[in-house]
């Protein structure tokens, strides 16, 4: 699992082999730690080892760990007690920027980093903040931008079914996507469950793990746990001892040592459920512990991840989650069901049935979804600033190693070191050890100094540090050598965890720890060093030049390259035809006649197409039909700040977009009134592109994967809403079927980002009907003019409009014939307030809606659903065309025996 803290971490759960006393057994491995700003590991565990990962919550090392003991110290000024000796470098020439530059590598993300902490964290100016692998700092723009968008939007609750709740359920659904994204996870192998923090994640886990006894024929589940681990984690153990489930704690040593063994004898396959929590990094030192120490794990995938966003984001508190891997998630049995988890249940009886959504079935009650919106402006805020995770480990790496190497050389006057510093290597790179240094300073006799002496005199200079041992005891007895019997007698002398009682018989009861943030800058480092050499050095101060020179020598991590997205593919082969032509005139009128008048066969009125869902129409006279319906219909989306696709139900000044497919300049064209056109390219190929960005987002739904199409776009669509948007595509490597897929359908049913089907067909009688039936009830209306025939089509939003015969006999199809084209009927189509909504003007009414649920008895739907059959082995796309014959078959009709007058 990992999790961050002013790097950004996620626990990691995986599944491996585990050496029992008679078998292999399979163990879910449960590895947590607290995600913060720093960087990110995904949940590829290959990934896993090349990212910094910093875990709050993960085991103490029982092992013994290196301290980095400081030999004597040659002088820094020369020539005996305070001579300046030749080649060396005073104080305040190693404490310079220019000394961290020739050391550290990476500093800040491309820009001024001073004027990037003014801008957005002014509120620590005289602040020298060290503690974020506690909790971060938010920046300014995120709770400002947050505050916008809670002032902006109504977010009702998510298990209602009123606009403002399913504003909130999409904004939730869509910063799950976002919080895979960041971890790097396949969201089909993976789900988000939030939860109130990383703790309660782990609780989850703990109290819903299928713990097996240890019985006389049975050695049961064990809980193993590596000692360097956060209390959260060892806490499980509360859980499986009332179970009668032994817990293992497994020291880093042990680990490493079984990690040289070579494997004896056969895999033997236990089928005993056993938990394993293992650190991506340590909070105590800031280790990172490699995967490949754990055998087999590089080919097991993460279980479960517990994260904490307060430490990523530094706002909001009081959020976490849980990342499930899908396939595991069915080992988890709940026992209490709060709101929101049942898909049915008995109040009298025993009865009760999960939900079938895995996040559904774990989030008791309501989720804290004001929170949640925040997750996204966090993510733009972290993003924006510092361009990604990797840029943020290799800017904080370099602000440990200087203060490692500064700190750690520092001698007093007398030659004796300043500083234990506890970790397990140099901080020779960022896939080896975190932005943490943890240590104690000494006196000039080789003393500690108390932990809150240090911190008493820190908040004197306003610098923040952390104290103690970090809920991590385990960590914390093997680096200060506290043995378990001094711990029960540090106790006994009135010791707790969290007190200021900082030495018991001269030794030291905890440490002090330092950690680095992504606003964490130079003059952080700078005046910490200036705070140590100032009051816990014995003049004159003294650096063992040895020492510095070796650390300047070690080499820094090598910078990650990020590989290619794939290349999209392109639609030469889609068949193109003629730019729209005019419509004939007689047909724009066909059906505006009396009801009563018939005609001897069906005939396709008019089609249109959406370019851009929940945009305004594009008519055309005749059109090709791609492998998702009409060609480029509802290829693109507009999306609001938090990647929520808008719609007219919120924003109904979409209406007055009017996209045109332009197919001889293979352009889309955006237009409005009052606007300038702009255009984005047809071809989906992101070669293209000169920067594109594949994004998650959902559709009545369903889960879609689109491409970003640039800022002009984007700016275009902000400054004509008045909101912050961007408009996006589907990208062509995701494919997403019909929910209902009609049983007779024997091609593919796959979907651009339209609701449910590839088409909508409405029957002009119909529309007539419904015309006269508002007609009738314009004394009780609000005042509005009737509105015409072609004002009630558009507000339909149909692809195809045929003149038929009786109102309302397309539902009664199976099939038809449109041209050469046949379709399979999908089903009928349920209608919203968004019929409301006039497509010439934006306005809401209440019309259409009231009238059709009053003809249809409560049941508003109007128009079907259709999906098209395409000759297999066909290398030209069909065209529809406006006037083309139009073929029913009625239910119960034989197949291939069509009705070609009325029913």
């Amino acid at each position: 699992m990992l999790c961050g803290l002013s790097l950004s971490l996620p626990a990691l759960g995986l599944r491996l082999n585990f050496r029992g006393s008679d078998c292999k057994s399979q163990l879910l491995i449960c590895r947590l730690c607290e995600a913060s700003q720093r960087r990110t590991a995904g949940l590829r565990t290959e990934q896993l080892a090349r990212n910094e990962l910093y875990c709050k919550t993960v085991i103490v090392c029982v092992t013994t760990q290196a301290v980095t003991a400081v030999p004597r110290c040659a002088p820094l000024l020369g020539g005996g007690a305070g001579g300046r000796s030749s080649g060396s470098m005073d104080l305040q020439t190693l404490f310079t920027f220019e000394t961290f530059q020739q050391v550290c590598g990476p500093y800040g993300y491309g820009g001024d980093l001073q004027d990037v902490v003014e801008r957005e964290f002014a509120r620590i100016k005289g602040i020298t903040y060290l503690d974020h692998a506690a909790a971060t700092l938010h920046p300014e723009c995120l709770v400002r931008d947050y505050a916008l968008d809670i002032s902006s939007n109504v977010y009702g609750n998510p298990h209602s079914h009123s606009p403002s709740s399913r504003l909130t359920h999409d904004t939730v659904e869509r910063i799950r996507y976002r919080v895979l994204q960041h971890f790097n996870a396949n969201p089909e192998e993976y789900s988000v469950i939030f939860t109130s923090g990383c703790t309660a994640a782990l609780k989850l886990v703990a109290e819903s793990f299928p713990w097996r006894p240890q019985t006389e024929s049975e050695a049961g589940s064990r809980f193993c746990y590596l000692t360097d681990s956060h209390t959260s984690v060892v806490g499980i153990r509360g859980v499986t001892s009332a179970r009668g489930v032994v817990a293992m704690p497994v020291s880093p040593q042990e680990v490493e040592n079984r990690a040289k063994e070579e494997p004896q004898g056969d895999d033997v396959i236990c089928l005993t459920p056993h938990l394993f929590c293992y650190p991506a990094q340590s909070n105590f030192s800031g280790r990172k512990y490699p995967l490949s120490h754990v055998e087999g794990i590089q080919d097991c995938p993460a279980d479960f991840i517990p994260i904490s966003f307060y430490k990523i984001f530094g706002f909001p508190t009081g959020l976490g989650a849980l990342i499930v891997r899908n396939d595991a998630a069915g080992i988890l049995k709940k026992t209490y069901f709060g709101g929101g988890t049942a898909a049915a249940y008995l109040s009298g009886e025993d009865y009760y049935v999960h939900s079938a959504s895995i996040s559904d079935r774990f989030e008791d009650g309501t989720v804290s979804f004001l929170d949640i919106v925040a997750l996204n402006h966090g993510f733009e805020a972290l993003y924006k600033i510092t361009g990604g995770m990797h840029n943020i480990q290799q800017h904080t790496f370099g602000l440990a190693r200087y203060t490692y190497m500064l700190l750690s050389s520092l001698c007093h006057g007398n030659g004796q070191p300043v500083a234990r510093i506890y970790t397990e290597g140099q901080f020779e790179s960022p896939s080896t050890q975190g932005a943490i240094l943890n240590f104690n300073l000494m006196d000039s006799y080789g003393q500690i100094i108390g932990y809150s002496q240090v911190d008493r005199m820190a908040s004197l200079y306003n610098i923040h540090v952390r104290t103690g041992c970090f809920c991590n005891t385990g960590a914390c007895q093997s680096f200060l050598g506290i043995t378990n019997q001094h711990m029960r007698r540090n106790l006994q002398a009135g010791h707790v965890c969290g007190d200021s009682i900082d030495l018991v018989d001269g030794q030291p009861t905890g440490s002090v720890r330092v950690s680095f943030g992504y606003m964490s800058t130079f003059e952080d480092c700078q005046k910490f060093l200036n705070f140590v050499a100032e009051c816990f050095v014995e003049k004159p101060v003294r650096v063992d030049q040895v020492r510095l020179e070796q650390l300047k020598t070690t080499t820094a991590a090598s910078q990650g390259s990020n590989g290619d997205l794939p290349t999209k593919i392109t639609n030469e082969e889609i068949h193109r035809v003629e730019e729209k032509k005019p419509i004939d005139a007689s047909l724009k009128r066909f059906g505006d006649r009396d009801s009563k008048s018939r005609v001897e066969a069906y005939t396709l009125t008019s089609i249109y197409i959406y370019p851009i869902k929940s945009c305004g129409a594009y008519e055309v006279h005749d059109w090709p039909v791609g492998p998702q319906g009409l060609l480029y219909d509802r290829g693109w989306m507009v999306v609001n700040g938090n990647g929520v696709c808008l719609s007219q139900k919120r924003e109904t000044r979409l209406c007055l977009i009017r996209p045109q497919v332009h197919l001889p300049s293979n352009k889309l064209l955006l237009q409005a009134s009052e606007m300038d056109t702009i255009s984005v390219p047809l071809d989906n190929n992101t070669q293209t592109h000169t920067s594109f960005q594949v994004c998650q987002s959902k559709v009545c739904g369903d889960r879609v994967e689109t491409v970003d199409c640039g800022d002009e776009a984007a700016s275009w669509l902000s400054d004509f809403l008045g909101q912050p948007c961007r408009l996006i595509r589907q990208s062509p490597y995701f494919t997403r079927e019909m929910k209902k897929r009609p049983s007779s359908a024997s091609t593919s049913t796959s979907l651009s980002l339209a609701n449910e089907a590839q088409y909508l067909m409405i029957n002009h009688a119909s529309v007539e009907l419904i015309q006269k039936q508002m007609s009738t009830r314009q004394e009780y209306s609000e005042g509005d003019q009737l509105f015409d025939t072609q004002n009630v089509i558009s507000r339909f939003r149909a692809n195809l409009v045929i003149a038929g015969v009786e109102p309302f006999e397309e539902d009664n199809w199976s099939h038809l014939i449109i041209g050469n084209t046949r379709f399979v009927v999908a089903g009928q189509c349920g209608r919203c307030q968004m019929v409301g909504v006039d497509q010439e003007t934006g306005t809401k009414t209440k019309e259409p809606l009231m009238s059709l649920s009053a003809y249809r008895m409560g049941k508003v739907t109007f128009g079907v659903y259709l999906t098209h059959q395409l000759p297999k082995g066909s290398p030209a796309a069909t065209v529809l065309s406006v006037g083309s014959l139009v073929q029913p078959e009625p239910h119960g009709s034989q197949s291939g025996h069509l009705h070609r007058h009325p029913l």
